[in-house]
């Protein structure tokens, strides 16, 4: 494998025929250079322990990589999954990543362990920061494409194939010629290792998938694609649901058979820009949603898991500030815990020259609760000054069949002004029906201004200017609260420990959070928080902090019918300690302690995040969250038990079955789902699907609830047709 004079690689054409079996030993692999593989960690560039040769190659319908991991006691190679779109730290991984537009922002990772399976994923903002809410990673696990790969274990090691149509990429090629971003990385769990190429240093939280640290690279002789899949489904069964009757002196049991069908269609109208089209869209077989307690003031965020609006996501993102976002895809079909059926939409996204484009268009029916709704959305980017700069805007509609709308409009920039110094600027404002709508008041803006420094080694700091008008309201969007004007930041220092030590790195922190009410003209809430975290070489990983609160209640609100925080001011300190077992174990453990004063009370948060791989294909994994709250003053308590047990059996990489059930005792009732998946390739899905919901505490309303509030069993069969691929 070569370079110009420029440093960059250019990836030579495969220049003989390949048998696609898991073993890349054919004379056509040896005719290319591996590339040259650095440990990243635990000891940045040290000589990596176990023999790794990895090539990369193309023609003109795929890009290749044949990987060869040797491992001198290969019984120690680790298998804990099987399933699509897994990323368990206790597997052996191979992953290939591919800044296809070569703009150090954004990339798509492709992943396999020595069971085969498939992982691919979208990485965006350079892999850097929460996005879109919080525990929310800069990457897309739920992005899908139509890709291969062959995996073998032999008594020298794990060996792989992949191969990744050029019709699954989206890049821009000049005569035949494109130019790419290339990172690759191999994970021994057995050891604590991580190779990679280029060599890539740990300044950063995820280094491994930052855009802006791969290695350019060259493809020639290559075209992009346009190809076009179509995709109908086909669903029946049929729900069950408990509902007052007229009078509301009893519940009635309704049966609703089910019986639809719906398309999807996806299409390359440039070679940059793919077109999708969505009609009676159709989202039995998501998950549901994680069951929270929630001890602020505050609305929670819950993430989007509906795969048409999490594919390439990011091109939508509009992120003002920890959950908060222009953009909030969970508003189209859902009110509440209400789900409202889409007629269907149009999404547009993809490059034209230097922007980013991405467009989106729904309608959802009449329901109950809302009028029949339009919802639009129109985000374009363009890089600018240089290649980690970009400048934007983002314009979103929610227009009601009965006369009400909704039209937020935002600007944003983001500028590395030297180094790691970036500046991130954001200005937005909505108007709606009824509300007068001037344009130069600020009580229907928002407005974020953030300075950071974008490392984790070393001395790092952010400061933020932020505010939100009272009246501010994107109707597609969300916000966590209102009418305030913020400022805080962060001070950070890291360090890498030594070789010998048993330590990988440590860091100390002080941040601070102060919210100032704009119509009480009053400090709201302020929170100083000084901390410390600490990674050992293993991947044990702990975090200790102490907040210091001040919060002034302007309008008491409840935790339950029996406990509530009246009005008035607040002083109170709590610590929260955080410890995650290494991720490279089969059993693998998160526990979370909160504890301290509450207001005028005291409180005990607790919670157990276990996940164990019994096998390759049977996975455990649990949550049970513990909260106690106490107002002796006013002889008020709130407990909340959160409880949620997940199973997983994988056949194959390609047949699943699952069960998952929470508990809430704050609602007293259980949600259990059941799900059986059948993939024989990409597009190409059968599932069977059993949700109920149940009361746990009968009589704690009048009329007496039913045992079960509802259920449904569906079946649902998907088949993708492919076009010019």
């Amino acid at each position: 494998m070569g370079t110009d004079s420029t440093s960059i690689m250019i990836i030579p054409q495969i220049t003989g025929p390949i048998t696609f079996d898991g073993l890349p030993f054919e004379h056509a692999w040896d005719n290319i250079e591996p590339v040259q593989m650095i440990m990243h960690s635990p000891v940045f560039g040290k000589e990596i322990t176990e023999r790794t040769d990895i090539r990369i190659a193309h023609d003109d319908k795929y890009i290749y990589a044949g990987a060869r991991f040797y491992d001198r006691d290969p019984s120690k190679i680790q298998i804990t999954s099987k399933k699509r779109d897994d990323f368990a730290g206790g597997s052996d991984f191979f992953a290939l990543v591919l800044d296809t537009y070569d703009d150090n922002e954004n990339a798509v990772t492709f992943m396999t362990n020595p069971a085969g399976l498939r992982t691919d994923m979208t990485i965006f903002n350079d892999a850097e920061g929460m996005m879109s809410g919080p525990n929310t990673m800069p990457m897309n696990e739920s992005w899908n494409t139509f890709w291969d790969v062959e995996t073998e274990i032999t008594d020298e090691g794990w060996f792989v194939e992949m191969r990744i149509p050029l019709s699954s990429l989206r890049f821009q090629d000049e005569n035949g010629r494109v130019k790419m971003g290339l990172i690759l990385w191999r994970w021994i769990p057995h050891l604590n290792e991580i190779y990679t190429f280029p060599a890539i240093p740990q300044n950063w939280n995820i280094s491994f998938f930052k855009p802006s640290q791969a290695q350019d690279v060259v493809l020639e002789g290559v075209e992009s694609k346009r190809p076009l899949y179509i995709t109908p489904y086909t669903i029946g069964g049929f729900g069950q649901e408990h509902l007052l009757n007229d009078d509301e002196s009893a519940y009635i049991r309704e049966d609703d058979p089910e019986l639809n069908a719906g398309i999807d269609i996806k299409f390359g109208v440039t070679n940059n820009l793919t077109l999708d089209l969505t009609l009676n869209t159709d989202f039995a077989q998501v998950e549901a949603d994680d069951q929270m307690v929630n001890l602020t003031r505050f609305s929670l965020f819950f993430p989007e898991k509906r795969q048409f609006f999490l594919e390439r996501a990011s091109i939508f993102d509009f992120n003002t500030g920890g959950p908060s976002t222009l953009f909030y895809s969970r508003r189209i079909g859902l009110n509440e815990e209400e789900i409202i059926p889409i007629i269907g939409g149009v999404r547009l996204i993809g490059r034209q020259g230097p922007w980013d484009i991405g467009f989106l268009d729904m309608q959802t029916v009449v329901s109950d609760s809302l009028p029949s709704e339009n919802f639009g959305v129109i985000r374009l980017k363009r890089r600018v000054f240089n290649e980690n700069s970009y400048i934007g805007n983002i314009l979103t509609s929610r227009l009601g069949m009965d006369g009400s709308y909704n039209i937020v409009y935002g600007f944003d920039g983001l500028i590395r002004v030297i180094g790691d110094e970036y500046l991130k600027l954001i200005w937005a404002q909505s108007f709606e029906d009824g509300m007068g709508n001037n344009p130069i008041s600020l009580n229907r803006s928002r407005f974020s201004l953030n300075w950071e420094r974008r490392k984790t080694v070393g001395f790092t700091y952010n400061a933020i200017l932020s505010g939100s008008g009272p009246k501010f309201d994107p109707g597609i969007g969300f916000e966590s609260r209102q009418d305030y004007t913020f400022g805080g930041g962060h001070l950070h220092y890291g360090w890498l420990a030594p070789e010998e030590s048993s330590i990988l790195k440590q860091n100390i922190y002080l941040r601070s959070r102060n919210f100032f009410s704009v119509s009480q003209n009053k400090l709201e809430s302020m929170i100083i928080m000084p901390g410390y975290g600490i990674e050992m070489k293993n991947f044990l990983a702990g975090n200790l902090f102490l907040q210091l609160n001040y919060e002034n209640v302007f309008e008491a609100f409840e935790l339950s019918d029996d406990a509530e925080v009246p009005v008035g001011e607040y002083r109170f300190v709590d610590m929260q300690g955080i410890l995650q077992t290494p991720m490279s174990r089969p059993l693998m453990v998160a526990l979370v302690l909160q504890a301290g004063s509450y207001y005028d009370g005291k409180r005990i948060s607790c919670g157990v995040q276990p996940q164990w791989s019994l096998s390759s294909s049977f996975e455990l994994s649990g949550f049970y969250e513990y909260n106690w709250v106490d107002f002796p003053g006013r002889d008020q308590k709130f407990i909340a038990h959160i409880g949620r047990l997940k199973a997983l059996y994988m056949f194959s990489t390609k047949l699943s079955a699952s069960a998952f059930i929470q508990y809430s005792s704050a609602d007293k009732a259980m949600i259990s789902n059941f799900r059986f998946r059948y993939n024989p390739r990409e597009g190409n899905d059968f599932y069977i699907v059993y949700n109920e919901g149940t009361n746990t505490e009968l009589d704690r309303e009048i009329p007496t609830l039913p045992r079960m509030s509802n259920r449904t069993l569906l079946l649902k069969y998907t088949y993708t047709f492919v076009f010019n691929q």
